[in-house]
């Protein structure tokens, strides 16, 4: 197995002869803004961060690009890679990306917020493009000529006009040479590409992994095998999913170790605070170990009682903070034609990737090697330094892909606990999580609560929107910091509540509230955060103000859209789907087949980041149900979304990347809610948590706009936003009734219609 070797690679390549490199020099990573995620690192590497190499080889050249985000499934190595190209003047074939390695790609921040291609991709493409235009000026140099004359195409350099036929290709161009230039600052010019030149961005692209998963290649962490490994299974406190409170790291009482004394494969039980684990020869041994492992525990306090989500969610202590406060609401509310006040309940949900975590560690001579899934590689490493105090620049993460990450997984927790052990048996250890503890312990996606007052006057115009939500979430502290005493379960609180909390209507007065609060379990963010429960409440309500005006729901979101695009792109979406002004579904009256069918729209832009944030695409839903009011059934028969992402670097991608945003909404919307008992999370295995499959799923209508011209947005999460008010909107047609909270399971539906 050959394993990813960043360290080796980056050090030869800076001393490498016959190469070209575009490098920056070191700074420390920012520190996290107050309220927002991060962890806070003084660390400098000794080394420049590559962004671009092209290297003269024995039979021409080659050429990588380095980017400290990683790819979660969502394809941006294939995005990425067409930016490169298209800037460097290579064919894709010819190029290799290195994602999220600490040793190799520059320190770019957490994979999050959809922000790959929108943000940390632009000095990728400065990189890619000063690379081309010193080379050109290489060539320019060696012919005599200005480089104006010249073009690169395919890494070989000709004469624009044709008329000389002389030529040469990049590796010619850099024998003997070794070049480094600094990444240009922002502020300064580069010569860029224009859009219209462009032969790869824009187009369709095959997936560059793709490839090595179809014929078992090393991909996924969970394969990585090394020289004198060995495996190990960690035990968890009797509190699952519950990471806050005094009794935090203080649970344990002792560890039988005689218990597993008798077992085969040289076993070895690590213990440090209320971290516990087992190391053997070989998997099954570690697991039999686990199993017959005695270990006592301390009584711990009963779990919040979450079976009154709302209640639970508003008795949460919180620090009100102000986002919009603009003219008088409570007048114009108190004036309004028609005023509505509701509260809408979004439930705890899972990540559920569907392989449980896994990681694999070395340390050795005082240095620690993680083979790992995470989403943050360079804040795992320094997670890890405050957990072994080794100094970050004695930890390597080799990042590889996992087996699915929608957010804050249990990727990064396995990564401490394959640390902590292989530093205790002084091997290299692999820890993979059980399905239970993935269930268990991974940070949920939080359960939310959005309190909402609308009003109207007798025209049907906005007046006021007044608008609370309370979000207790945080970004969930490795679980090793806390078990081992490292770190406090005190409570702490983060500003991440306001995602896309201001409506995209315009109502002309607003009050815009977050109420912000510690967790009430172990919860962090999931794809949408908390746009998507805030856009969830939005979206319902403007639904139930056209009803109130006697509008068509399209037309009323139209009348009230300031944005142009917002405004294009639901008229093109409503349009693919066929919607007609006007239409009523069977609103409780059923139809001949004895269902109740309903039709349902949804628009929203995912605004995200510290408040007042940006945003990303902008996208759409027009979704046909039908509901069987017997069993409480839904069918979902038709589905057409649309969403406008600026530029795409591979609509190929894009396309995909909404198909799985609208299954994954899909499954959140109408079944997915984590369980709970006195003792913490109770949803431990799929029978517990279902999630969506195949069969139930329509045919998924996308439709993209055409906006090659602008500017790329975030395509990852957009899409989902939207979802779970339009299904709502939908099930009011079907139904007659007004549906306040996810998921809408059988059971919900019958509750709802009484039955």
């Amino acid at each position: 197995m050959t394993l990813p070797q960043p360290t080796v690679l980056h050090d030869q390549l800076l001393t490498r002869p016959g190469t070209l490199l575009v490098v920056r020099a070191p700074v420390a990573p920012p520190r996290p803004i107050p309220g927002q995620p991060g962890t806070a690192s003084d660390y400098v590497q000794s080394t420049p961060e590559i962004f671009v190499a092209v290297l003269a080889a024995q039979q021409g050249w080659r050429a990588m690009a380095f980017n400290g985000h990683v790819d979660l499934g969502t394809g941006i190595r294939t995005a990425l890679a067409q930016i490169v190209a298209e800037e460097l003047e290579v064919p894709l074939a010819q190029l290799e990306m290195v994602l999220g390695h600490t040793a190799a790609a520059p320190n770019q921040g957490p994979t999050i917020a959809s922000a790959s291609i929108q943000i940390s991709a632009v000095p990728l493409r400065r990189a890619a493009a000063q690379a081309r235009e010193q080379l050109l000026a290489l060539a320019a140099l060696r012919w005599g000529v200005a480089a104006e004359q010249l073009q690169a195409r395919d890494g070989v350099i000709r004469f624009a006009d044709g008329l000389d036929a002389r030529r040469v290709d990049y590796g010619e161009l850099l024998q003997g040479q070794q070049i480094q230039l600094t990444l240009a600052a922002p502020e300064q010019p580069v010569k860029l590409k224009p859009a219209s030149e462009y032969r790869l961005v824009g187009k369709g692209a095959a997936r560059v992994d793709i490839p090595a998963k179809a014929t078992g290649e090393l991909s996924f962490v969970h394969d990585v095998r090394v020289p004198g490994m060995r495996h190990g299974r960690v035990l968890r406190p009797p509190h699952p999913g519950r990471d806050g409170g005094d009794f935090i790291g203080h649970c344990l009482i002792d560890v039988d170790r005689a218990s597993v004394a008798h077992l085969p494969g040289r076993v070895e039980v690590v213990v440090e605070g209320d971290f516990v684990g087992v190391v053997a020869d070989r998997e099954e041994q570690a697991i039999a170990a686990l199993r017959a492992l005695r270990v006592h525990w301390k009584p711990v306090p009963p779990a919040p009682d979450l079976g009154d989500l709302e209640a639970a969610i508003r008795a949460n202590p919180a620090q009100r903070r102000a986002l919009v406060d603009q003219g008088d609401v409570a007048g114009s509310s108190a004036r309004a034609a028609t005023h509505l006040q509701h509260s809408y309940v979004w439930p705890y949900q899972m990540h559920a990737s569907i392989g449980p975590s896994c990681a694999v560690a070395d340390f050795q001579g005082g240095q620690l090697t993680v083979w790992a899934g995470t989403q943050n590689p360079h804040m795992l490493r320094t997670d890890l330094d405050r957990l072994l105090q080794l100094g970050e620049g004695r930890i390597d993460i080799v990042r590889l892909e996992a087996a699915g990450c929608y957010g804050r997984n249990c990727a990064d927790d396995v990564c401490a606990d394959a640390a902590l052990l292989a530093r205790a048996v002084g091997a290299p250890v692999r820890v993979q999580l059980t399905r239970e503890q993935e269930h268990q312990w991974e940070p949920k996606g939080t359960g939310q609560l959005m309190d909402v007052g609308a009003a109207i006057d007798a025209d049907g115009e906005l007046l006021a929107y007044d608008f609370a939500v309370r979000y207790p979430s945080n970004d969930a502290p490795l679980l090793a910091l806390l078990l081992t005493g490292r770190v406090a379960g005190s409570p702490r609180t983060l500003e991440m509540g306001d995602r896309t909390a201001v409506p995209p209507y315009r109502y002309r007065d607003q009050r815009i509230a977050s109420h912000d609060m510690a967790p009430l379990v172990r919860s962090s963010w999931l794809r949408g955060v908390s746009a998507l429960p805030n856009s969830f409440a939005h979206d319902c309500m403007i639904d139930e103000l056209a009803q109130a005006a006697g509008a068509d729901p399209v037309d009323f979101r139209l009348r009230h859209l300031d944005d142009t695009r917002a405004s294009e792109l639901l008229q093109a979406t409503a349009r693919h789907a066929d919607w007609q002004r006007g239409a009523r579904g069977s609103r409780g009256r059923l139809a001949a087949d004895g269902w109740l069918h309903g039709r349902g729209v949804a628009y929203a832009r995912y605004v995200h980041s510290r408040f007042p944030g940006f945003g990303a695409a902008w996208a759409a839903w027009v979704i046909d149900l039908r509901v069987d009011p017997v069993s409480g059934r839904i069918e979902v028969t038709r589905l057409v979304v649309g969403q406008d992402t600026g530029m795409m670097v591979n609509p190929d991608g894009v396309r995909h990347q909404i198909h799985g945003n609208v299954i994954q909404t899909l499954s959140r919307s109408l079944m997915e809610k984590v369980g709970f008992d006195a003792a913490g999370v109770s949803s431990r295995e799929w029978g517990a948590y279902p999630i969506i499959g195949f069969k139930a799923l329509p045919d998924i209508e996308v439709l993209l706009m055409p906006r090659q011209d602008e500017p790329p947005m975030g395509a990852g999460e957009s899409a989902s936003v939207p979802g779970p008010a339009a299904i709502a909107n939908a099930l009011f047609d079907a139904t007659g009734r007004r549906f306040y909270a996810a998921p809408f399971t059988p059971d919900a539906v019958r509750a709802v219609l009484g039955r």
